[in-house]
């Protein structure tokens, strides 16, 4: 029988992440967020912190994204570090969908899986999303906007870097989610439900 995977794709402050968290400690299975990072760290060797700073980037051609030193090594020399980064949480990816039932966050994971997984994609109204990171970051209402247009750009950027395909667009996910109109804990019990009822590949 195939492992069910959720996959969550999400706008910055609309609670992706803690859906997410809030799904896998529901339904008992393992969530991967930055331990993809972490296990990327220990396969390739490259400090854990090191790796955080190219997570969901895209390369840039004018600057090095990590510190000249560890990218001008000879593996890694003509590799982007972030390209080392997405090819081996690629893979990850695809090693932990073969063992496990578990909820994996961004990384291009649907695109990765499409077709074997329930992809997900969580967003809010733009004035939504200020207030929560507002909230739960304590920042000033310039700063909580500045922050979401980076991070949103950031990922779709990368996203359709590696994919071809739109971020934010429905096609590529089963469900579309809007954090703004229901609870959390509404939420966690709707997709939980779903998750039991689904069989993958039907």
């Amino acid at each position: 029988m195939a492992h069910r995977v959720i996959t969550i794709n999400r706008m910055y402050g609309s609670g992706g992440r803690l859906l997410g968290k809030a799904l896998a400690e529901e339904l008992g299975i393992h969530f991967y967020d930055q331990e993809l990072i972490r296990l990327a760290s220990e396969e390739n060797d490259i400090p854990y912190e090191e790796l955080l700073k190219v997570d969901e980037k895209k390369a840039s051609q004018w600057r090095l994204p990590i510190k000249e030193q560890m990218q001008m090594q000879p593996q890694y020399h003509f590799h982007p570090m972030n390209d080392v980064l997405f090819e081996t949480e690629s893979k990850i990816i695809q090693d932990l969908a073969q063992k496990e039932d578990c909820i994996i966050v961004g990384r291009c994971a649907n695109y990765l899986l499409r077709g074997k997984c329930l992809s997900l994609f969580v967003y809010a109204p733009y004035e939504y999303r200020v207030q929560k990171v507002m909230e739960r970051l304590g920042r000033e209402d310039r700063s909580a906007r500045a922050m979401i247009r980076k991070t949103d750009k950031s990922r779709k950027a990368y996203y359709e870097f590696f994919t071809d395909e739109k971020w934010n667009d429905p096609e590529n996910y089963n469900f579309c989610v809007d954090t703004s109109q229901f609870s959390k804990e509404f939420l966690v019990k709707l997709l939980a439900q779903v998750y039991r009822e689904w069989t993958p590949g039907e």
